[in-house]
C-alpha cells in the first residue's frame, strides 16, 4: 500500500529468496521506474514488489500470480490489480490477504465489483523467516529503519482505507502486526499513544547502538550524535 512497505519488503525478499530476481517499483522512483519495468518485462521469471503505481495500464504478458498483501483502498483498484494476470488468453491467479475481521470485504467486492472470490486454505509447512529478518535489522540500521518506516506507513494507510467500516484501525492488533514486520521495538506514533502491548516483546539491545553497514552513512550518523551530545 505504501512506498515504504515496498522498500522494506523488497529488501527483505532480496535477502530471503535466493536464485530469484527481485525488483521493486513505487511512485517515488520517478526516473528509475521505466528502466526497472523494461528490465522486469525481459526476465524469464522474477518477483516485482510494487504499489498501486503498477495496478493499471501495465502489460506484462505472463504474470502467474498477483499477491495483494494489503487490500486496496478502492474496490475498483482490486479489479485492476487482478487484471495484471491472465492477460490475452493466458491463465493466472490473484490472491488478497485478509484478516478474519476483514472477511466482509469479500461480500463487498462481490456486490460492488461483481467479483466472486473463494477462500484459499493457509499453506502448511511454512518457513518462519521473521527471526532472520530481525537478525538483518540488528546487523544493519538501514533495514531496522526501513522496517519502522514501513510499519508506520502501513498503519497510516490502513487508517485512511475508504471501507473504514470493514477496515477499522481501532480493531487492528498492533502487536501481531509489529511481529509480522519483524520490528525490534514499537515505533512512537500518534496511533499507538497510551497503548500497552503485552503480546509484543522488544529486543533488549539498545537500538541506538545499531550501526549502518554503509560506512559513509554511519559516519554521518555518528557526527549527528556527537552534535546532539
Amino acid at each position: 500500500s505504501t512506498c515504504a512497505c515496498v522498500e522494506y519488503y523488497g529488501k527483505a525478499l532480496e535477502s530471503l529468496i535466493k536464485q530469484v530476481t527481485i525488483m521493486s517499483i513505487h511512485g517515488k522512483m520517478k526516473h528509475k521506474r521505466n528502466k526497472i519495468f523494461t528490465e522486469f518485462r525481459k526476465l524469464p521469471g522474477g518477483i516485482l514488489v510494487c504499489t498501486d503505481v503498477m495496478a493499471r495500464g501495465i502489460d506484462i504478458p505472463e504474470v502467474h500470480w498477483v499477491l495483494q498483501y494489503d487490500p486496496p483502498s478502492s474496490a475498483s483498484a482490486f479489479v485492476h490489480r487482478c487484471g495484471r494476470t491472465a492477460r490475452i488468453g493466458h491463465v493466472g491467479s490473484a490472491l488478497v490477504f485478509l484478516l478474519p475481521m476483514e472477511e466482509s470485504y469479500v461480500n463487498f467486492l462481490s456486490i460492488n465489483q461483481k467479483c466472486p472470490m473463494q477462500e484459499m486454505k493457509p499453506q502448511t509447512n511454512v518457513l518462519d523467516l521473521l527471526p532472520k529478518l530481525k537478525s538483518m535489522a540488528l546487523a544493519d540500521r538501514a533495514v531496522f529503519e526501513k522496517g519502522m518506516k514501513a510499519f508506520v506507513s502501513y498503519v497510516q494507510a490502513y487508517a485512511k482505507h475508504e471501507c473504514n467500516l470493514i477496515f477499522r484501525i481501532k480493531d487492528l492488533d498492533f502487536a501481531s502486526l509489529a511481529r509480522g514486520f519483524a520490528l525490534l521495538k514499537m515505533p512512537k506514533m500518534p496511533e499507538l499513544r497510551g497503548k500497552c502491548f503485552p503480546d509484543f516483546t522488544p529486543v533488549t539491545v539498545n537500538t541506538d547502538s545499531i550501526s549502518f553497514k554503509d560506512k559513509n552513512r554511519e559516519k554521518q550518523r555518528q557526527k549527528k550524535l556527537e552534535q546532539q551530545r
